[in-house]
């Protein structure tokens, strides 16, 4: 895992924000847990090529084209990886208590070992990290506006990640996950 404090200028980050809370197509969405369909804690988007939808939690999620905004980002991010991406799953934190719980993005249409850069723009947030099996192995980091965390290799394998809930936020923030989709594996 290898972070990246201020990938974007603070002017860069600030209009970035500013064009995706306008851009992009938020929409609040169900997803299965436990068997049960509930809303997700959050607004979200899917964007990408138009063959790449995204399947989690029993919920199929079709693409919305790339934008100007996306499609910078994505290819600032590709020029610093070496890696091309087909999609991006955008999140809208609005407050501190929207979050996102648990969870190792390893479905199999990523691949075994998935590149997924993650780009912050707005309020700062803790994300934290832990180990599937060894209790010891566990960090926090707070995820700066304009930052790119990159995780990679055996990152998604071995260890769960959060955006646990908090009531000191009042500001939204936004997370871009860039992904290279297998659509032959959906």
């Amino acid at each position: 895992m290898n972070y990246y404090p201020q990938f974007l200028s603070q002017l860069q980050a600030n209009k970035c924000l500013e064009n995706l809370l306008q851009e992009l197509y938020w929409q609040s969405q169900p997803i299965k847990i436990f068997g049960k369909m509930i809303m997700q804690p959050r607004l979200m988007a899917w964007y990408g090529n138009p063959d790449v939808p995204i399947k989690y939690s029993g919920v199929t999620f079709e693409p919305n084209n790339w934008t100007p905004t996306l499609l910078v980002l994505k290819a600032k991010i590709e020029s610093l990886l070496g890696t091309e991406f087909n999609g991006v799953l955008c999140n809208l934190y609005r407050d501190g208590m929207d979050s996102m719980g648990w969870h190792s993005d390893n479905e199999a249409y990523l691949g075994k070992l998935p590149i997924i850069p993650s780009l912050s723009l707005g309020a700062e947030r803790i994300f934290q990290l832990k180990h599937k099996t060894e209790k010891g192995l566990s960090k926090n980091l707070k995820l700066e506006h304009g930052s790119l965390l990159l995780m990679q290799g055996e990152t998604q394998n071995h260890y769960k990640h959060q955006l646990p809930k908090t009531k000191l936020i009042s500001a939204p923030r936004i997370n871009l996950t860039f992904r290279q989709i297998n659509p032959r594996l959906l």
